[in-house]
């Protein structure tokens, strides 16, 4: 919990120390008022008071009251100034945390986790703060006040007041120690059902294709459940503190006036007065001391749930971040290459390799193409040239210079990545093609249609309503799986990068638009280099290398007519989607 704190900044800190100032004004103005009850309870009972010493007394008990008021509503503003600012601070170090994290670390935590982490369990947090810098500062300073008020007043009723207080806190500890463990399950199954929820919102074509709306409510249910039986029960024992509150404060109450009676009777004519006038001065800086300590109880009952999320968010801080930047930011000698350099790669935790020995250079103009069978390693391979991941043996060298090297800024502005998935984000066409920042000026419209007619998107945008402001809803769920593939691959056009990666970027296309862009794209590409992950041998067949993979080994390099009579798996590959024929005549 601790460590989240340094996050405060120095105005924070100046407005911490001001409310502790105030809630300490706060408590002693409240304090003074019984003092002045005591003196108008003598002034009563004495003969010749004056009617003005009572009217004094009564208007320095306003005065308090009203004062106590002012410095009660300024250290609320403040404390939730310092608190939702604080939730801001820290959200958006967690959403930067996220952006610089690897794949490795994202998955390690995986998104719904993420998601609550920066929601649920920041707001616990912040919950806690605002209340406390105002019950968590004033109870134990009003209590302590409370009790050396009170020492000196009667021995009999501090004992009730410290037998009622330890009744408090045997069964606050007594609740603690029962649902602390809790909350950190509680926490984790909110996790497991927002993942939930997000895969049935992902999914909901297919579960109602499959008719299996009945087998993800029961998914849903049995988490839901779960998570509500553990509610529950920390519902039902947080309830008990409730009823006994109100028999402490009743109980004390009660056992003061028949204390003071008790008392009152025994006492001679001259105590009575000052019996009377304690009574009620105890009275009410006992309610004072019991009231401290139900509003530190409503703190700790907000501390365990805080904790475990700050823990939760130190785990997210505090990884270390597996993909470091370099320092690399000077122009370089080459331009559009890309080598590996026995390449070996496994993913982390995992004992056996995806990749083994791979080694090819591609230079600036050409294009390489991967192929393979499903599993083979084709997309893992190129996601290490903009380091998704980092190689576990060997280098990978762009431009003549080690990947881990490159500032990431500036490596990814030599890049253009269409991934095997395209990825739409809510917005318009023309803010979805011109996405990001490519260390050039701003993407201007014409460059923006250029991207699009070279992508062979031109005829489907050119259709939709607003054109190139029309509306693309997050996930590009409004547009088909074309389009948005001809979209990603605008994108990358109009970067005008050295090198573009493609991760199985045409699957989506049929043959005839996937040959007319091909074409096109060449065309635009040329003084590019083009690195092609496909499955279809049409989109490769005129690729000036093609790297055949198998269980990720490098089983063949060449062209399409070399392969054919050197490569047995690319051969296979070729006569299982062409006849051969077809592939003579290519």
């Amino acid at each position: 919990m601790f460590k989240l704190f340094k996050n405060f900044t120095k105005k924070d800190i100046i407005l911490i120390i001001t409310c502790i100032s105030l809630v300490t004004l706060h408590v002693w103005l409240e304090l003074k008022i019984p003092d002045y009850m005591s003196a108008i309870t003598q002034l009563v009972q004495t003969d010749g008071s004056k009617m003005s010493d009572i009217l004094q007394q009564g208007t320095y008990m306003i005065v308090c009251a009203f004062s106590s008021l002012i410095c009660n509503i300024i250290v609320g503003y403040f404390a939730a100034r310092i608190s939702s600012g604080f939730s801001v601070t820290l959200r958006k170090k967690i959403f930067e945390k996220v952006e610089n994290m690897g794949i490795a670390e994202i998955k390690k935590f995986s998104t719904s986790s993420l998601i609550n982490r920066t929601t649920n369990d920041v707001t616990q947090v912040e919950m806690l703060i605002g209340m406390g810098l105002q019950a968590m500062v004033k109870a134990p300073i009003m209590a302590v006040s409370a009790i050396f008020k009170i020492l000196n007043k009667g021995f009999e009723w501090s004992v009730l007041v410290a037998v009622c207080v330890a009744v408090l806190l045997f069964v606050v500890s007594t609740l603690m120690i029962i649902v602390l463990p809790r909350f950190e399950k509680v926490q984790k199954l909110i996790d497991k059902i927002n993942s939930v929820t997000r895969e049935n919102l992902s999914g909901i074509r297919v579960i109602r294709a499959f008719n299996a709306e009945k087998y993800q409510t029961n998914k849903f249910s049995n988490v839901n459940d779960e998570l509500t039986k553990m509610q529950m029960f920390n519902q039902r024992c947080f309830a008990i503190m409730n009823p006994i509150m109100n028999l402490v404060m009743n109980g004390l109450t009660l056992g003061i006036y028949i204390i003071g009676a008790i008392l009152i009777e025994k006492a001679g004519m001259l105590e009575k007065i000052n019996l009377f006038s304690d009574m009620v001065v105890f009275s009410s800086y006992g309610m004072h001391v019991i009231m401290s300590f139900l509003m530190l109880t409503i703190i700790f009952m907000m501390v365990p749930r805080a904790q475990i999320s700050a823990n939760r968010i130190n785990e997210v801080l505090d990884e270390e971040i597996s993909i470091k930047d370099g320092t690399f930011t000077e122009k370089t000698k080459e331009v559009g290459t890309v080598e590996f350099k026995n390449v070996s790669f496994k993913y982390p935790d995992a004992d056996e390799y995806v990749l083994k020995n791979i080694s090819f250079k591609a230079n600036k103009g050409e294009t390489i193409a991967f192929i393979g069978s499903t599993g083979s390693g084709k997309s893992t391979l190129i996601n290490l040239i903009p380091r998704f991941y980092d190689v576990t043996e060997g280098e990978v060298i762009v431009d003549g210079i080690n990947v881990k090297e490159y500032k990431q800024e500036i490596l990814f502005n030599k890049l253009g990545y269409v991934p095997q998935k395209a990825v739409m984000f809510t917005g318009t066409v023309a803010s979805n093609v011109s996405y990001g920042d490519n260390g050039r000026p701003k993407i201007e419209m014409d460059k923006i249609k250029e991207a699009v007619k070279v992508a062979q998107g031109e005829e489907f945008v050119e259709k939709m309503e607003n054109k190139y402001n029309s509306h693309i809803a997050r996930g590009g769920t409004n547009i088909s799986g074309g389009q948005k593939q001809r979209l990603a691959i605008a994108r990358a056009i109009a970067r005008d990068p050295e090198i573009y990666i493609f991760d199985d970027s045409f699957s989506a296309l049929d043959y005839k638009t996937d040959a007319i862009l091909r074409k096109e794209l060449k065309k635009y590409t040329k003084n590019a280099t083009s690195i092609i992950v496909a499955q279809r041998i049409g989109t490769i067949i005129n690729a000036d290398k093609i790297i055949v993979l198998d269980e990720g080994k490098c089983v063949g390099v060449g062209t399409h007519k070399q392969l054919l009579k050197t490569c047995d798996v690319y051969k296979e590959i070729a006569l299982s989607q062409l006849s051969k024929e077809e592939l003579e005549n290519a």
